[in-house]
């Protein structure tokens, strides 16, 4: 998180200074950009279509200028070409906009001369921006795939196509209501973005620092708590935000020192952190962004039959992480602990406990009724959720100040402004590189789809594993990885969802929702999976570690996730049946599963009284019965090796402890 995240002002001190131009027209352009999202989602006035277009033009403008602000030592060309960019941010959407009825129902398939160039020079500010914000390796898979459709000609065998012109390709990509601007895009703008804004306030108010001292306060009661603050703060800020990097960011920059202050490696501080921030997009019932794509992609599903089905795998997913990281923990960090109300006090004081939980919990319970109850639409839960943030955010502290002491209405008024605008802001800062990103996805996904890949990869997959589900699924699940690598979870999880998640519905018949719920977990696990792993680069940064050791240390943390995917294929009970005893059982053994992995990771150095290297032979042990009891199908098999595990883990645990009693006892 940057420090200028983190300034409470939004409005820069009037003057002619750049930076404070810079910093105001960021402020008024987030305000507009929010007002015709709310407008949208008022009256929905126009089709989704063409509101995408606004949506994407609006959050490039606002990236654009984000990072002309920031920009310290940029050369004069540099910035030429950024304010280049915020031009075009505004002109290939607007002509989008203006000619939408031509374009959409009587110029379809090709275009004129005019809009060839201004579709071409708009797409090149889309990689470009898509550079900027994540770096060479997507923009490089942006360009493989469009080098695929123009070059299909030249490539022999099952993966080959007759090619797709230039001129088709800036057509489908600029031109055309896919590409830049399709379904994925307009997905998002009209489910998600609420729900960013949401983010934004509720950090605005000062919901994030209510969340972090919770955190810190677990400490009190259990030793590893300084470590679980981790886990604890990701899985709430995550769920909303639904962004790894942006999770581990916020999150990470209070409790990565945290955890090192109180004794912890810096390396195993970042991978925790990584892994927290990373799991925080599973939990409902906001599941960050995928949830809302993924109930757009699977026919006949909900958006509130995806938070169903989630509940009892992100159970497992955070309750074996929170006992990973007690292992990890205990190991290094003292027995006596540290102060952490220094810490605490560094957090900016909010209002007695219970207002807080008055003040944050009513729009939450707003969202719960109207998305689980009244069974509201999407964007309507949203905009009331949004509409609730801001009623009890402002009217909290403004009716306080006539109640308390302290200060006077008028300047609570000021500050309640300040700090509404400040969340507007927020929530915009958070969704600009999201809409560009998506935007670079959704031409990827149209661009393939058009070449027909989908289905090759289908046959291709199918073939090199020899018509075996197991082979079949473990090659799908590192074509995730790989795709997934270095992108956002939305980002991934849609690729991997078009290309992968057929293939193992149509040739093995898995449920549809399993299949996309293995994909989604897959497309979570890239970021901690190297060699890009971008969770971890943002908290080793963070924790000035090794890239390579806190990827290590996440991976040990995060290998009962790997293999959690796999059960949805082989026991997908866990998410196609509901919230019930048997997915409640079943959730149950997984679980255990998950813990007799991590244990086997990290159980004393010599079990059983074994001395290294032998010792490996019983901890493999332990992760093969825990792969057993979360994958194998059936119950009863899968029952029988929970109790086995158990017992053999208490056996190990106590063992040790019986002949300390015997020999004490002998001696006297």
């Amino acid at each position: 998180m940057s420090q200028r995240e983190s300034e409470p002002s939004v409005w820069s001190p009037l003057g002619f200074e750049r930076e404070h131009l810079l910093n105001n027209l960021l402020t008024a352009v987030s305000l507009l950009f929010w007002a015709r999202i709310v407008l949208y989602a008022w009256n929905q006035e126009v089709p989704r279509a063409k509101f995408a277009a606004v949506f994407l033009g609006g959050g490039m403008l606002i990236y654009v200028i984000e990072q002309l602000r920031d920009l310290e030592e940029g050369s004069l060309l540099e910035r030429l070409w950024l304010w280049f960019c915020a031009a075009m941010s505004i002109i290939g959407p607007a002509y989008v906009w203006w000619h939408y009825q031509v374009l959409e129902t009587l110029r379809i398939g090709y275009a004129l001369p005019r809009e060839y160039a201004l579709g071409a020079v708009f797409a090149v500010v889309v990689l470009y921006l898509t550079y900027r914000a994540f770096g060479t390796a997507f923009v490089g898979v942006v360009l493989a795939a469009i080098a695929y459709a123009y070059f299909g000609y030249a490539i022999p065998g099952i993966f080959g196509h007759s090619g797709i012109g230039e001129r088709q390709i800036i057509n489908l990509l600029t031109m055309e209501f896919d590409g830049f601007f399709g379904s994925i895009t307009q997905t998002v703008a009209v489910k998600v973005s609420m729900f960013l804004l949401y983010a934004g306030l509720m950090r605005g108010y000062g919901a994030f620092n209510l969340i972090m001292k919770l955190s810190y306060r677990t400490t009190k009661y259990l030793r590893s708590g300084v470590a679980q603050s981790a886990v604890l703060s990701s899985l709430i800020v995550g769920s909303i935000n639904g962004a790894q990097t942006a999770n581990a960011a916020m999150t990470g920059s209070f409790t990565i020192p945290l955890m090192k202050e109180s004794g912890m490696k810096s390396e195993t501080s970042g991978g925790i952190e990584a892994v927290a921030s990373s799991g925080g997009q599973i939990m409902p019932p906001v599941m960050g962004a995928a949830a809302f794509v993924m109930a757009s992609l699977v026919p006949s599903v909900g958006y509130v039959d995806v938070l169903v089905a989630g509940i009892v795998p992100a159970l497992v997913f955070y309750i074996s992480v929170a006992i990973g990281v007690h292992y990890m923990a205990i190991k290094q960090l003292p027995e006596e602990g540290i102060d952490l109300e220094k810490r605490i006090e560094e957090i900016p004081d909010g209002y007695h406990p219970v207002i807080e939980a008055l003040r944050f919990g009513v729009p939450f319970a707003v969202l719960l009724y109207t998305l689980g109850i009244a069974q509201w639409t999407v964007i309507s839960s949203a905009l009331y959720t949004c509409g609730a943030m801001v009623l009890t955010g402002s009217g909290v502290p403004i009716l306080l100040s006539f109640v308390q002491g302290g200060p006077s209405p008028v300047e609570t008024v000021s500050d309640v402004i300040n700090s509404t605008v400040s969340g507007f802001k927020f929530g915009a800062i958070a969704i600009a590189p999201i809409t560009v990103i998506i935007a670079a996805v959704n031409g990827i996904v149209d661009l393939l789809n058009a070449t027909g890949m989908p289905g090759k990869l289908s046959i291709a997959l199918v073939s090199i594993a020899g018509g075996v589900m197991l082979f079949t699924v473990i090659l799908a699940m590192v074509i995730c990885l790989i795709l997934g690598l270095g992108m956002p979870t939305v980002a991934a999880y849609t690729i991997v969802a078009l290309l992968i998640a057929p293939t193992i519905i149509t040739n093995f018949a898995v449920p549809t929702l399993a299949a996309h719920f293995f994909v989604f977990y897959a497309a979570i696990l890239s970021g901690i999976t190297p060699p890009i792993a971008i969770a971890v680069v943002v908290t080793a940064g963070i924790a000035e570690a090794d890239f390579w050791r806190t990827s290590l240390e996440a991976l040990k943390l995060g290998l009962p996730l790997f293999i959690l995917p796999f059960t949805f294929i082989y026991n997908p009970e866990i998410v196609t049946g509901g919230f019930d005893l048997m997915t409640a059982g079943s959730g149950l053994v997984v679980l255990l599963g998950a813990v007799t992995i991590t244990h086997g990771l990290n159980c004393a150095p010599k079990p059983f009284g074994i001395p290294s290297p032998f010792s490996y032979g019983i901890r493999s042990m332990f992760v093969l019965l825990g792969t057993l009891a979360m994958v194998w199908p059936g119950m009863a098999p899968r029952i029988g090796v929970v109790v086995a595990s158990m017992l053999l883990i208490l056996a190990q645990t106590q063992l040790p402890r019986f002949r300390s009693v015997e020999r004490v006892s002998g001696s006297d």
